[in-house]
């Protein structure tokens, strides 16, 4: 289905730690539509809990792969605003999903960026089930995954939301998402 029947999903993007779930829940509040965490989805195709269970039980190809799937399966249904895993578009597939949508108006990606020491400050106080991708551990390895990730997620993004983190809340940052998707007339 195509943009003229429906209106687009708002795809959160960014790095883990960046806000996206807890933006995402307030942009769907703002914007009077449903969200879903891409992350929780991923685990439920894979049988688990939650995505770090379901990483560290199926390894990261078959992770990525039903990433993939959720991915697709969230662009079809009924979810306004997704919150996508920080390693969603990495997967073999998903870019050109993101992409797909983004040319014929099904899709507006928010690229959620604040600074580095911000977001190792949130993983630090609660890293949650995420598995490390390096190695080295969640919070030692943000600059690395930083470096190999913001080039894409700039890239796919129709708008970034960069900045101090400690100078707005969630609900500030999804107030400036919805005003952005105002502006250029979607209705999500």
């Amino acid at each position: 289905m195509h943009a003229a029947h429906r209106s687009p999903h708002l795809l959160l993007i960014g790095l883990r730690g960046s806000g996206k779930s807890t933006v995402a829940a307030h942009a769907a509040r703002i914007l009077g539509c449903t969200h879903a965490d891409l992350d929780d989805r991923t685990a439920a195709l894979l049988g688990c809990r939650a995505a770090g269970e379901a990483f560290r039980t199926h390894g990261e190809a078959a992770f990525r792969k039903a990433e993939r799937e959720a991915l697709a399966t969230a662009l079809s249904d009924t979810a306004r605003v997704i919150a996508l895993g920080g390693g969603t578009p990495t997967a073999p597939g998903a870019r050109d999903l993101i992409d797909a949508a983004r040319r014929v108006g099904d899709a507006v990606v928010v690229f959620l960026d604040p600074p580095i020491d911000a977001m190792a400050a949130r993983l630090s106080a609660d890293a949650g089930d995420r598995p490390s991708l390096t190695g080295r551990g969640v919070v030692a390895e943000i600059e690395e995954v930083a470096a190999a990730r913001r080039p894409l997620y700039t890239q796919l993004a129709d708008f970034v939301v960069a900045g101090d983190a400690s100078t707005r809340d969630a609900a500030q940052i999804a107030a400036e998402i919805a005003a952005f998707v105002d502006r250029r007339g979607h209705r999500v």
